[in-house]
């Protein structure tokens, strides 16, 4: 039998979430673990962007950004109702989270990277963010309601990068929704499960394993 095949990095957030949204449709697919300094060639004439993820349907199409793999996963089976939310509201805070946040992301955790950005003025943008998401967390419950949903899932692995740059300053902000609900989601199984480890595949050794592991 054959399944889709996902080119998968373990601690990047794109990954993380195309990643949960597989696990959480009950879909299966073959995994293969990439180490971005050594990015299998196979993967590379799949998506010439070389970044992950990417995914090979079994059709032959590739779906090469998170989200599409997300909402692809998610429309052949959605068990937990994620794709049930507002979708305007879904769809403009992941805007604002893969674009401005992100931006402001790299600044703060990334600095030495680059000229003249200083670290703690890209923090202090990126809260103005965190505190409309503290925000309606407190009034909803979730992102988008009372229920968690894509928006939540594709945003919780960015919200995780930035925590853990300083997690002892972040849990001493005001943003007391957003560390619980950050909390809640580092805990979840969903995100438990596809932060197993996984050796680095190589074609050589035809090491690859169906995931989730069956």
């Amino acid at each position: 039998m054959s399944y889709p095949i996902l080119y998968s990095f373990r601690r990047c957030p794109y990954a993380m979430r195309a990643r949960m949204a597989i696990y959480a449709s009950g879909l299966t697919c073959e995994l293969r673990e990439v180490v971005l300094r050594d990015k299998p060639s196979q993967m590379l004439a799949l998506s010439p962007k070389a970044t992950v993820p990417v995914l090979q349907l079994t059709d032959g199409r590739v779906l090469e950004e998170s989200l599409d793999i997300m909402r692809w996963a998610l429309s052949q089976n959605d068990p937990q109702g994620w794709l049930v939310a507002d979708n305007s509201c879904v769809d403009k805070l992941i805007t604002q989270n893969d674009h401005q946040f992100k931006t402001y992301l790299d600044g703060y955790k990334y600095a030495a990277r680059y000229e003249n950005v200083d670290p703690l003025d890209q923090r202090t943008k990126a809260e103005v963010i965190l505190t409309d998401l503290n925000s309606r967390i407190e009034q909803n419950g979730f992102l988008c309601g009372k229920n968690a949903s894509l928006a939540d899932f594709a945003i919780f692995p960015f919200v995780r990068q930035f925590a853990f740059v300083d997690m002892a300053w972040f849990r001493t902000t005001a943003y007391g929704a957003l560390i619980s609900w950050l909390d809640y989601f580092l805990d979840h199984v969903v995100f438990v499960k596809v932060m197993e480890k996984y050796p680095q595949w190589r074609a050589e050794e035809a090491n690859s394993i169906l995931f989730p592991e069956v």
